[in-house]
């Protein structure tokens, strides 16, 4: 088939399958298993494909209409500008993660030494370290495949940091002027109302946030404290409903000038402060 033939039959096919993002999926598959860009698409829509680069495409849109996340197909999601490799054992980057990225890098100065706490696929921290000077960045995860992935990116990037496989702070030491954490903060009882791609293919444990999603977030607060310098900030992600009770228990626990940020749709995203005291 041409160019403009395997666009229209992978729309059609996505949509049929209820995929959410039919034309801009297609496109990623197009791209990415053909190097069609869009341009070429259109300017030269009537060029056939190479048969394997065909085949290679039209299993990808079998695998995509089941549901499986485009990313785990391309194995990449760019985040900040960059490329990160993904998989099924981290969660994908999301554009709202980048604002708690811009927000740490408002606060950062060099030489600033970060902790990612539950950091995944490593966005956050090689992002911070890439669009800083001279900073050193620990990234932990509890999942040892996790923190596979996140050396890869490292080494890809060319970005130097430490990772560490530990239960929270279980095997953290040294003190630190951030700690930045994208927890899991879903509540369990929602996780099985999420879209197919997310319940089915992303990891669950970075999801589960416990019975009222906030698990992890008084466990980071609680022990954040014995790993941040005085006047050391803390920073997270949050779901859409819960400033409120993240912002409280900053406070109660020491954190002083806290404040939430919103996303561009204008829901709240990002909760940080400041320690003064503590343990």
């Amino acid at each position: 088939m041409n160019r403009k033939q395997a666009y229209e039959y992978g729309v059609n096919l996505l949509t049929q399958s209820g995929i959410a993002d039919a034309k801009t999926d297609t496109m990623i598959l197009l791209e990415h298993f053909c190097h069609v860009t869009r341009n070429e698409l259109y300017a030269h829509g009537e060029k056939f494909l190479e048969a394997e680069e065909e085949n290679r495409y039209l299993d990808a849109l079998e695998k995509r209409k089941t549901h499986i996340p485009v990313q785990h197909l391309t194995g990449v999601q760019e985040f900040m500008g960059l490329p990160f490799s993904v998989n099924e054992h981290v969660l994908i980057p999301r554009q709202d993660t980048e604002i708690l990225v811009e927000e740490v890098l408002r606060q950062m100065q060099d030489g600033f030494r970060i902790l990612d706490m539950c950091t995944g696929s490593g966005c956050i921290l090689l992002s911070l370290l890439h669009y800083s000077n001279d900073c050193v960045g620990v990234g932990a995860d509890i999942s040892d495949d996790a923190l596979q992935i996140a050396k890869a990116n490292a080494q890809k990037l060319e970005i130097s940091a430490e990772f560490i496989q530990s239960d929270l702070f279980e095997k953290i030491t040294g003190k630190y002027e951030i700690i930045v954490s994208n927890p899991p903060y879903i509540k369990t009882s929602v996780i099985a109302t999420l879209m197919e791609e997310v319940k089915d293919h992303e990891p669950v444990i970075a999801l589960d946030g416990m019975d009222d999603g906030c698990y992890f977030y008084r466990k980071i607060i609680e022990e954040s404290q014995s790993y941040l310098n005085i006047g050391g900030m803390l920073f997270f992600e949050i779901g859409y409903d819960q400033a409120e009770q993240v912002t409280a228990m900053m406070r109660d626990n020491h954190f002083r000038d806290v404040q939430v940020v919103q996303d561009y749709a204008g829901l709240d995203r990002v909760v940080f402060g400041t320690l003064f005291g503590g343990n």
